[in-house]
């Protein structure tokens, strides 16, 4: 069973972890965190997740995967944290970039299982949803969305220790808000389970247009494939396609600036290379054939602007996301010709976001472990 310490006191947890020691002293509104900084508010939500009913049936791994995820809750508060002009205290991000905080922590400093990993972060990215889903510009599609990326269910024990673990006028109406959301959840069917969607086409539609519904199944137009890989230097990209898709054609961005030698710094050179990348696919595109484009794809954005580029010729997109251990990445892109700089691995770990299984028609998750 993979845990993140066996010392779980919380003297024992600023003692082993810089990023607990950090939570001293970041303060909180009091409007909303009368109970003190974050370190006191931390601590509280961790003690009243263990004393909820729904916790204690789950088995010592699932509790182990949300006893880390309510540590890390708002591990990033450190950074976002802002003493408004009109006296008030917010930290808007810190969902966001407490993510990216967690997929690092893990892969690098305290590696975790692929799947325990993401779950995780995953929680911490998504820990105030249930409390505020009814915002949402579309509420079922966030809802859904999120179902296909984290369990439910230990989402809203997530949220409920959140509010159980802070002084506030309004905690009750807070707890409400958890019980809608459970509700909502089971409703559509996805308490604890992802959504059903019937297939990979009609999940990625629904996602894709925006008035899509859930239950509907499109007609396949699609007449040839794209295989769109992602991950960090040293993952195996070349490798995989050497195995894999050997005599398919492959639309590699480091080949373009290594024929014009352009530096991976060079942003203007790397949007050059970007174009030149893109004309040749569409190529490829306009003559129905199926190929590989081969680059790091780190970033949703990015793969988004290349999957709208793909499906629009009527190709069907599979993405493959290749993931070794960090060490072994670290060896691997060591090993290869033309080895990217720690400092430059580091920023694009710090960018890293992992493909969700909605993103494409197919998603694969080639992990090493």
């Amino acid at each position: 069973m993979w845990q993140l310490t066996t010392q779980k006191n919380w003297d024992e947890l600023e003692r082993q972890f810089g990023f607990v020691r950090d939570m001293r002293d970041v303060p909180q509104d009091p409007r909303h965190h009368a109970e003190g900084d974050v370190a006191v508010h931390t601590r509280l939500v961790i003690e009243q997740l263990q004393q909820l009913p729904g916790y204690q049936q789950l088995n010592p791994q699932d509790q182990a995967v949300l006893w880390t995820a309510a540590l890390l809750h708002d591990v990033e508060k450190r950074s976002t944290t802002v003493l408004e002009t009109d006296g008030s205290i917010t930290s808007r991000g810190h969902a966001r970039r407490g993510e990216q905080t967690t997929r690092e922590l893990l892969y690098r400093n305290f590696p975790a299982p692929f799947e325990l990993r993401e779950q995780i972060a995953k929680l911490v990215r998504y820990h105030g949803l249930p409390l505020w889903i009814f915002e949402k510009p579309d509420p079922l599609k966030s809802l859904l969305q999120t179902s296909l990326e984290v369990n439910t269910q230990w989402l809203a024990l997530l949220a409920e220790a959140d509010v159980r673990g802070r002084i506030c006028t309004d905690q009750a109406e807070l707890l409400e808000k958890v019980a809608f959301f459970r509700a909502y959840c089971e409703e559509n069917g996805c308490w604890g389970t992802p959504y059903p969607f019937s297939s990979g086409r009609n999940r990625f539609t629904y996602f894709y247009k925006e008035d899509a519904s859930p239950t509907y199944e499109p007609f396949d137009t699609t007449v040839f494939e794209v295989v769109l890989l992602a991950g960090l230097p040293g993952a195996g990209k070349d490798t995989y396609i050497s195995k894999r898709l050997a005599d398919w054609p492959v639309v590699c961005l480091d080949d373009f600036r290594r024929q014009f030698r352009i530096d991976p710094a060079d942003r203007e050179g790397t949007g050059y290379v970007v174009q030149m990348a893109k004309e040749k696919a569409k190529t490829l595109l306009r003559q129905q054939q199926s190929f590989v484009w081969n680059a790091t794809n780190l970033t949703r954005q990015v793969r988004q602007q290349l999957i709208e580029l793909f499906v629009t010729y009527k190709a069907r997109v599979r993405l493959v996301y290749l993931e070794v251990p960090y060490t072994q990445l670290k060896q691997q892109n060591q090993n290869r010709v033309h080895v990217v700089p720690n400092a430059v691995m580091a920023r694009m770990l710090s960018r890293l976001e992992i493909p969700a299984c909605w993103e494409a028609h197919e998603v694969v998750y080639e992990v090493r472990t």
